[in-house]
């Protein structure tokens, strides 16, 4: 149980965020014997981000069977490819079959937190109140933060603004002229939603994307049934959807070129839905399919043809009142406008909040060379304190559902080694290990579809540094998070009365092997 220690909780791990990522570890830990931690969230429910992105429309572009934690099979999924409510719902009854609410600490986002080196531990202040940790596990997740372009003149905009992911559904869109900003995943789906019921609707699209048909149906009540009695067929199920995906893995990574067909499709796709030539013109993308997300829609198309509805084929460069001046000197009114821009991937806003062992900041740990990090999960000068969907361990093509369990494996493993260690200990990751990790991780990426491809994409940092994909297969990175290397690290042991500072690791290196 947790201590109180000076006045305020002390647990073994803190977990940050409550969506797949931080339930995750929370299951991962129970499972693993450890029940001294708590979960910090900052809202009042759990789902991260699919808590927090409620549009019209919104779905998961994964399969329902494999986007789903594999020790928490789900067999009454209703549909191929979920609803974001059907998703929620999932991520509630975790918390509830796993018997998680005792740790949840709900309305407490994390402030700051800072490495006490004398202590071996994390001290953590939240909305709440202060706790500290031996172990930090970070599952903040990049899809939490919205992004908003910096428009010039937004702010004498007289209607409403908002993100996708901050979706005001106290505002009435029936008849009124809303301007879409953004063509990724959330717009194609808000699009065919909303465009029966605005009055005018006008997509600001900077690039077009790249969208093959979503092959989605009902699951029905045999079917499901089945899934039920016999659980072996779902788990066959579950991976017959992931080898697929691991067998489309060597045309991103290695040759993009065999691409051309999927294009094709995809080409198809767009001249069976829009007739008008110069429609179709201006939503053919000219970057290899693959660069930047692959979406899924067999209802955005159409609904670019209705009568009600204008493409600008340029991003939104200002805002002069209620009128929208596209980058091609094009102009819209509007009441409402959406951003469909995306999120802070590349620049984790929890990076500002980390002060690690020299006394930076992780932001300020990353601001020369990009996100970088060991095995995606340990970054050097910060020990104890670990990322569940760090940097490069998004996929392209699979489900992110599959990375985060891998990632749990090393965490649990991470813990172990802290016990088989014993008393007051500390791992930080070597600066080596995390430049040998990333160097590897940089060079396989030189050839894949993400850097090749000739897009600019949300993948990639202001530097043009891919830190955000893997680029390989799920199967690859399994194996690569199976276990802690101990010689990649360095071992903090707690000072002893009278001993120097500069001597509180200088046992370290036997330790580690190294």
């Amino acid at each position: 149980m947790a201590e109180h220690e000076h006045g305020h909780e002390h647990v073994r791990v803190a977990v940050i965020g409550s969506g797949f990522g931080g339930l995750g570890a929370a299951v991962r830990l129970r499972r693993e014997g450890i029940t001294d931690f708590v979960v910090l969230e900052r809202a009042g429910s759990v789902g991260g981000t699919w808590r927090d992105n409620d549009y019209p429309g919104c779905a998961c572009d994964v399969p329902s069977h494999l986007y789903s934690f594999s020790f928490a099979p789900h067999y009454d999924w209703p549909r191929a490819f979920s609803g974001q409510e059907h998703i929620r719902e999932y991520l509630e009854h975790v918390t509830d079959v796993f018997r998680l609410r005792p740790h949840l600490r709900f309305d407490s986002e994390v402030r700051m937190m800072r490495w006490d080196g004398e202590r071996l531990r994390w001290e953590i202040e939240t909305s709440s109140g202060r706790l500290s940790a031996d172990v930090v596990v970070s599952a903040t997740g990049p899809l939490s933060d919205p992004k908003v372009p910096d428009v010039p003149g937004l702010d004498s905009f007289p209607g409403k603004v908002f993100h996708s992911a901050r979706w005001d559904h106290g505002f009435e869109l029936r008849g009124k002229r809303v301007a879409m900003v953004g063509t990724g995943a959330s717009a194609i789906q808000i699009v065919p939603a909303i465009q029966p019921e605005v009055g005018r609707l006008t997509l600001f699209q900077r690039t077009p994307p790249w969208v093959l048909p979503r092959v989605d149906r009902g699951i029905g009540g045999v079917e499901r049934w089945l899934h039920r009695q016999l659980p072996f067929t779902a788990r066959a199920r579950r991976g017959l959807l992931w080898g697929i995906r691991e067998l489309q893995v060597q045309a991103f990574t290695k040759r993009p070129k065999e691409l051309g067909l999927v294009e094709q499709l995809a080409k198809g796709h767009l001249a069976r839905a829009v007739k008008d030539p110069a429609l179709r013109a201006r939503l053919t993308p000219g970057y290899r399919i693959g660069c930047k997300r692959i979406l899924l829609s067999n209802t955005y198309y159409p609904a670019l043809t209705r009568p009600n509805v204008d493409v600008v084929a340029a991003g939104l460069a200002r805002v002069d009142g209620s009128t929208l001046v596209g980058a091609d000197g094009s102009t819209a009114e509007a009441d409402a406008i959406v951003f469909g821009t995306g999120f802070h991937v590349t620049d984790m806003p929890i990076a500002d909040r980390v002060v690690g062992a020299d006394g930076r900041t992780l932001a300020e740990a990353w601001a020369d060379g990009g996100m970088r990090s060991l095995r995606g999960a340990s970054a050097a000068g910060f020990p104890n304190w670990m990322t569940i969907i760090g940097p490069n361990t998004g996929l392209g093509n699979s489900s992110m559902i599959l990375m985060i369990e891998s990632q749990l494996n090393y965490m649990a493993d991470f813990l172990r080694q802290l016990d088989v260690l014993g008393g007051r200990v500390a791992l930080d990751a070597r600066p080596a290990a995390v430049t040998a990790w990333n160097e590897r991780v940089q060079r396989r990426m030189e050839r894949t579809v993400w850097n090749t491809g000739g897009c600019t994409s949300w993948y990639m940092d202001a530097q043009g540094r891919n830190t955000t994909v893997w680029p390989g297969t799920t199967a690859e990175f399994r194996k690569a998070t199976r276990r802690v290397d101990l010689g990649e690290y360095e071992v903090l042991r707690r000072a002893r009365p009278g001993m120097p500072d500069t001597d509180r690791v200088s046992t370290a290196k036997v330790e580690a092997g190294a």
